[in-house]
């Protein structure tokens, strides 16, 4: 049994006021980095990974930082683990998206597993990387623990895999800045653990 220990980075600023962030490398502000140094505390105190690894974008690289220099560890990335390409919503806010694609952020928001966004990734193209990230990582660290730090798309996307969940339910399902989830991989798949915990966090920050 390998344990993945899954976090969502800390906050920025394009978490505080809605944008489509994706690609775009927008660091951890002030309370993303405190988010980040509780999500490392708490998994100090709880566990004992044997390896740290990140998303390529700064917020989760920071984050991962946050988390590996308690156990002197390095931070290895994953491209598997990037955020979801929005294409030509990167960078856009809600309305803004609203004002040129009105149906297709509708659909984002009630059917988004239908949804191609222009120049983009679909839903079931980010579950599919991050699945297979989760499943390299659990047998090349087969009965150890493992963090990964990713982004909420992607790790909801990896949480529905998880719980054998269609994307069509991607809503259903939380991840706020900083939260902490564990789920386990054995031969028979995955069983979950815990999700979107974030106690270290009304504690700490």
């Amino acid at each position: 049994m390998t344990r993945i220990i899954l976090v969502r980075h800390g906050e920025t600023d394009w978490n505080r006021v809605e944008r489509f962030r994706g690609r775009a490398d927008v660091p951890l502000n002030d309370h993303g980095i405190s988010q980040a140094e509780a999500a490392g505390e708490r998994i100090a105190a709880e566990w004992q990974p044997k390896a740290v690894y990140a998303s390529p974008l700064s917020r989760a690289l920071r984050t991962a930082e946050a988390i590996a220099k308690r156990f002197d560890l390095p931070v290895q990335v994953h491209p598997g683990l990037i955020d979801i390409h929005y294409g030509r919503w990167e960078g856009l806010s809600p309305d803004e998206v609203r004002a040129r694609w009105p149906d297709l952020l509708h659909a984002w928001y009630v059917a988004p597993h239908t949804v191609h966004i222009p120049g983009g990734e679909t839903l079931e193209e980010v579950r599919s990387r991050g699945l297979a990230a989760v499943r390299e990582l659990a047998a090349r660290h087969e009965g150890h623990t493992v963090v990964v730090v990713a982004h909420t798309v992607l790790n909801r996307a990896i949480l529905l895999g998880v719980l054998g969940l269609g994307t069509d339910r991607f809503w259903r399902l939380r991840q706020d800045t900083g939260a902490i989830n564990v789920f386990e991989v054995d031969p028979r798949g995955f069983n979950l653990v815990s999700i979107n915990d974030t106690c270290h966090l009304r504690r700490k920050v």
